[in-house]
């Protein structure tokens, strides 16, 4: 699984006064596709925090606007593996309009692997990694 995708569609409370999507909706869109790409790999989020005490939390970021999405857009969100640490992962997060494959919204997103109790760096889980060895 190199690239995940994930589709979204752009709703009406989505958008701004001008009738785009609000920039940090864009935000939004790729932290739901980041659940569900772990979701796909047979991750849990809430699992991995009773289980494992492991959360995850955005970083930084990076984005560069590109392109304006509307009101009942289709969207997809690629998300890929551009660096793995210790306890973090790099995204490299598009948001395409599906209509006509432009690129909206592109950027890279750094998340933190986190104790769930002392939100101190904790090594990703080996049981992530051995998956993510297989995927990517």
């Amino acid at each position: 699984m190199r690239e995940f995708l994930w589709p979204v569609r752009v709703y009406y409370e989505d958008t701004d006064s001008g009738g785009v999507v609000y920039y940090a909706n864009y935000l939004k869109f790729m932290e739901r596709a980041r659940t569900e790409w772990l979701r796909a790999l047979g991750f849990e989020q809430d699992r991995l925090i009773d289980e494992q005490g492991v959360l995850f939390a955005v970083r930084r970021v990076e984005l560069d606007y590109n392109k304006p999405a509307r009101f009942n857009d289709e969207l997809v969100v690629v998300s890929t593996i551009r660096q793995r640490g210790k306890a973090s992962l790099t995204f490299q997060q598009d948001i395409i309009r599906k209509q006509d494959e432009q690129s909206l919204c592109c950027g890279q997103v750094k998340i933190a692997s986190l104790d769930a109790h002392t939100f101190r760096p904790k090594a990703i889980p080996h049981s992530l990694l051995t998956v993510l060895s297989d995927a990517v």
